[in-house]
């Protein structure tokens, strides 16, 4: 490994252990993901403890108004399977597991603990290890939405 290489590396690392416990949801640690690489448009949250792709940060788009649990890890390559795209308005609960070559769909919701493999469609709900679709949304669940008004408009998906 070059020193570039490695100094390059040893500043991701720093900044990701910072941005895992750094005040500021949606300041300072949304901040120091994109000075680590990870592109992120505006208005976005992410919560304490969350791991955002320890080795390739760049590998990993998180758009406008998207939320990302506390906790939630977001793996963004293995072997030959590359990138995570997070779409405007979606949310990934606390403790979710994101897996490689995923796009979580505009307005989507993964809920806690689950484990996404496999691409959401927009404005779907998913849940399960593996992550299964359970519901189509509404309204995407923004800060602005009450959760009642966000429950109100959800609408469970049949049994297939």
């Amino acid at each position: 490994m070059s020193k570039e290489g490695f100094i390059s590396g040893l500043k991701n690392r720093l900044l990701q252990n910072i941005a895992r416990n750094a005040p500021g949801a949606t300041s300072l640690r949304v901040r120091l993901h994109r000075w680590r690489g990870v592109h992120i448009g505006e208005g976005e949250w992410i919560g304490y403890d969350a791991i955002i792709e320890t080795s390739h940060p760049e590998y990993v788009t998180i758009k406008a108004g998207a939320a990302i649990g506390i906790r939630a890890v977001i793996i963004a390559h293995f072997r030959e399977l590359h990138g995570v795209v997070i779409e405007e308005d979606a949310s990934i609960g606390p403790g979710a597991i994101i897996m490689p070559n995923v796009t979580i769909g505009r307005g989507s919701v993964v809920t806690a603990g689950s484990v996404v493999t496999k691409s959401v469609p927009a404005m779907t709900v998913v849940q399960g290890n593996p992550a299964v679709p359970i519901a189509r949304v509404g309204v995407p669940l923004k800060i602005n939405i009450s959760l009642r008004e966000f429950s109100k408009k959800l609408r469970p998906l049949g049994k297939t």
